[in-house]
């Protein structure tokens, strides 16, 4: 078995999960708020499978998105074929991004930052993002902090079984392990997601991914943001801009401007 990142099974769950219009917490509404008076492009960076792309684009603004899954690319294109949209979707490693216009705002929805796993690929990522804005445009993005139910008996054994039905009969299950984390120093968590596809009882598919994660402090990030050169970096949290980050348990939302 080898390893998948966000492969066909991980973008099936993802599909069925995370559909066009969900919104997490008020993320959709959020977003679209912010963005509804863009007259120049927009990026969506980690643009998955569309569930936050589609809206602003249903709302007339012009959206590119992009992602290193072409699994998700494929699933976003084709969601996007079914209700007459075009944008331009590109497949490409952020750490490398070079695309050929510049970004009124750069959004990146659902913590999707906290996939990068290392800290240096984070910041060449932030980099190349920084240099796809245009002069006064804006990056924001979402991020969260781990919860607290991690225990270390956990370590390296298969639990969090769950079930995923499809609409055409299929089961998709899927377990997890964590094989690595430090999540209060180093700040970071890697476990393997193994799914399973069944059909009438019988194995059909199997895959399995690498999934880690890695966090930052509010301020943290905050300083990570303005060490790349943004300016005016102001954090609000749960998606109302006048509510201050104040508990682990919120979302905290990162606006930022390049200078």
């Amino acid at each position: 078995m080898s390893f998948s990142n966000y492969g066909e099974l991980c973008t099936e769950v993802y599909d069925l999960t995370k559909k066009i219009g969900q919104s997490l917490g008020g993320d959709i509404e959020y977003y679209r708020e912010k963005l509804k008076h863009c007259n120049g492009r927009i990026l969506e960076a980690m643009v998955g499978s569309g569930r936050v792309i589609i809206p602003l684009l249903e709302l007339g603004l012009i959206v590119d998105g992009v992602d290193y899954s072409p699994q998700m690319l494929a699933s976003c294109r084709s969601h996007c074929e079914e209700r007459g949209l075009t944008p331009n979707l590109y497949e490409a490693n952020l750490q490398e991004l070079s695309l050929p216009h510049k970004y009124e705002a750069i959004i990146i929805p659902a913590g999707s930052f906290l996939l990068i796993e290392q800290r240096e690929e984070s910041l060449q990522v932030l980099h190349r993002l920084y240099d796809h804005l245009e002069s006064g445009g804006q990056l924001i993005l979402d991020l969260f902090l781990p919860d607290n139910k991690y225990n270390n008996s956990e370590l390296g054994r298969w639990g969090g079984f769950v079930t995923y039905h499809l609409p055409n009969g299929d089961i998709i299950t899927m377990e997890s392990k964590c094989i690595e984390a430090d999540l209060f120093f180093n700040q970071y968590r890697v476990s393997y997601l193994k799914y399973e596809k069944w059909r009438n009882g019988t194995l059909v598919q199997t895959e399995l991914q690498r999934f880690a994660l890695r966090w930052y402090g509010v301020e943290e990030f905050k300083y990570v943001l303005e060490s790349v050169g943004f300016s005016n970096v102001i954090v609000f949290a749960d998606f109302d801009d006048e509510k201050k980050p104040t508990g682990g348990n919120q979302r905290f939302i990162y606006q930022a401007v390049k200078s």
